[in-house]
C-alpha cells in the first residue's frame, strides 16, 4: 500500500518480502512410505482394471466366501425367495393347464373345504395358496391344507425337481456360510508380532529379531516362519523391479525348520553374506526403501484348518541397538507370561556400522562393548555416589532435627541459695 502511494520504494518492499520468505522454514509433511503388507496382515494392494470379470463367476464358491457378510446374506435370502416364487409360477400353471382353477371358480357357491381328487394339487386357487405350497414343498413344512394327487405326473416331476433345487441351494448356501465362519485368518487374529523389530548383537554377531506369540491356549501344529525383504530395485539393462522379493534365512537350531509356539518366541536372523541387510548400517537404514515382510504359518489344533499370519517391518519400524525385555518368568511352578511387555525394548550397546564392516574388522565389536562396560561402569559409580550423597543428607537432617528436639535444662533456685537442678 505504502509502495503504490510512493512513499515507500517498490523495490524495497520486494526485496523484503523475498528476505522474509526465505526466512520462514518450510516445513513438508512427509509423505508415508507405501507398504505392501499392512501390521494387520492385509495386502494392500488394489486391483484396477480387470477386464475377464467372468472369471470369478466360474470358481463362484470361492466368489461367494471372498464376499461381504451383508452381501452373502442378501445373495441368500435372495436365492430361497427367487425359488420360492419361480416354483409358485410353475405350480399356478400346473394348476391352471389342469383345469384346477377353472373347475374352483364353477364350484364358487358350493363347499370350498371339500377335497377335489381329481385336480393336481388341492386347495391351490390362486397365486397366493400357489406360493404358500411351493414353500411348503421346499421345506417340508406339511400343514396339511394343500396337497398333490396322482392325476398329475407333471406335478410330481415339479415336486422331485424342487425338491432337488431345494437341496443345492441348502448345501451352496450353509457350505458357504460355515466357510466364512471356519476362515483361517480368523485363527490369525490371536497370532501376534511385536510392533518393532530390533537389531543388535547375538553370539558375536549383528542380529535381526521380532517377537511373535499366540494368544489362545489351543496350540498351532508345525508352525513355521519364513521372511522376506521387498524393496525396488533397478537391474543392469535398466529395468525398474518395484516389487523384487528376496527370502531370508531364520536361524533356527531346529533342523525341521519349525517353532513350539508354546510362548512367545523372539524370532532371529543371523545378518550374514546371504542377507540382504548385510550392507546396510544404522545411517543407512533410515534412508533404505525397504520392508521385511514376515510369515507364520501352521495348522490349528482344534479345526486342522491350515491358518496363515502376516505383519511388516518398514525401515522406520527397526531399531538399531535395542533389546526385547524378558516376559517369561517362573511363579510357583508354572511358566508365567506377562503380555503387557510384549513389544517393550531396551537399549543396549551395538555396533553402527553394518555387518560387513563388522566381519572386515571384528575389533569394531570389541571396541563397542568396552565403551559400554566403561560408561556402565561410570553411571554406576555415579549412581553410587548419588546415593551416599543422599544418605549423607538425610543422617544431616536427623541430626538437625534431633538437636531440635533436646530439651534444656531448668534450674530452680531455692531460698535456702541451694541450686537444685532437675530435668523436664
Amino acid at each position: 500500500m505504502l509502495a503504490r502511494k510512493s512513499i515507500i520504494p517498490e523495490e524495497y518492499v520486494l526485496a523484503r518480502i523475498a528476505a522474509e520468505n526465505l526466512r520462514k522454514p518450510r516445513i513438508r509433511d512427509r509423505l508415508p512410505r507405501a507398504r505392501f503388507i499392512a501390521k494387520s496382515g492385509a495386502c494392500n494392494l488394489a486391483h484396477k482394471n480387470i477386464r475377464e470379470q467372468g472369471r470369478f463367476l466360474q470358481d463362484i464358491f470361492t466368489t461367494l466366501v471372498d464376499l461381504k457378510w451383508r452381501h452373502t446374506l442378501v445373495i441368500f435370502t435372495m436365492s430361497f425367495l427367487c425359488s420360492w416364487l419361480l416354483f409358485a409360477i410353475m405350480w399356478w400353471l400346473v394348476a391352471f393347464a389342469h383345469g384346477d382353477i377353472h373347475a374352483y371358480m364353477e364350484k364358487s357357491g358350493m363347499e370350498k373345504s371339500g377335497v377335489d381328487s381329481s385336480a393336481c394339487v388341492t386347495n391351490v386357487r390362486s397365486f397366493t395358496s400357489a406360493f404358500l405350497f411351493s414353500i411348503e414343498v421346499q421345506v417340508t413344512i406339511g400343514f396339511g391344507g394343500r396337497m398333490m394327487t396322482e392325476e398329475c405326473p407333471l406335478a410330481i416331476t415339479v415336486l422331485i425337481l424342487q425338491n432337488i433345487v431345494g437341496l443345492i441351494i441348502n448345501a451352496i448356501m450353509l457350505g458357504c456360510i460355515f466357510m466364512k465362519t471356519a476362515q483361517a485368518h480368523r485363527r490369525a487374529e490371536t497370532l501376534i508380532f511385536s510392533r518393532h523389530a530390533v537389531i543388535a548383537v547375538r553370539n558375536g554377531r549383528l542380529c535381526f529379531m521380532f517377537r511373535v506369540g499366540d494368544l489362545r491356549k489351543s496350540m498351532i501344529i508345525s508352525a513355521s516362519v519364513r521372511i522376506q525383504v521387498v524393496k525396488k530395485t533397478t537391474t543392469p539393462e535398466g529395468e525398474v523391479v518395484p516389487i523384487h522379493q528376496l527370502d531370508i534365512p531364520v536361524d533356527n537350531p531346529i533342523e525341521s525348520n519349525n517353532i513350539f509356539l508354546v510362548a512367545p518366541l523372539i524370532i532371529c536372523h543371523v545378518i550374514d553374506k546371504r542377507s540382504p541387510l548385510y550392507e546396510i548400517s544404522a545411517t543407512d537404514l533410515a534412508t533404505q526403501d525397504l520392508e521385511v515382510i514376515v510369515i507364520l504359518e501352521g495348522v490349528v489344533e482344534t479345526t486342522g484348518i491350515t491358518t496363515q499370519a502376516r505383519t511388516s517391518y518398514i525401515a522406520e519400524e527397526i531399531q538399531w541397538g535395542h533389546r526385547f525385555v524378558s516376559i517369561v518368568t517362573e511363579e510357583e511352578g508354572v511358566y508365567s507370561v506377562d503380555y503387557s511387555k510384549f513389544g517393550n525394548t531396551v537399549k543396549v550397546a551395538a555396533p553402527r556400522c553394518s555387518a560387513r564392516e563388522l566381519d572386515e574388522k571384528p575389533s569394531i565389536l570389541i571396541q563397542t562393548l568396552q565403551k559400554s562396560e566403561l560408561s556402565h561402569q561410570n553411571s554406576l559409580r555415579k549412581r553410587n555416589s548419588m546415593r551416599r550423597n543422599n544418605s549423607m543428607r538425610r543422617n544431616n537432617s536427623m541430626r538437625r532435627n534431633n538437636s531440635s528436639l533436646i530439651v534444656p535444662k531448668v534450674q530452680f533456685i531455692t531460698p535456702e541459695g541451694n541450686q537444685n537442678a532437675t530435668e523436664t
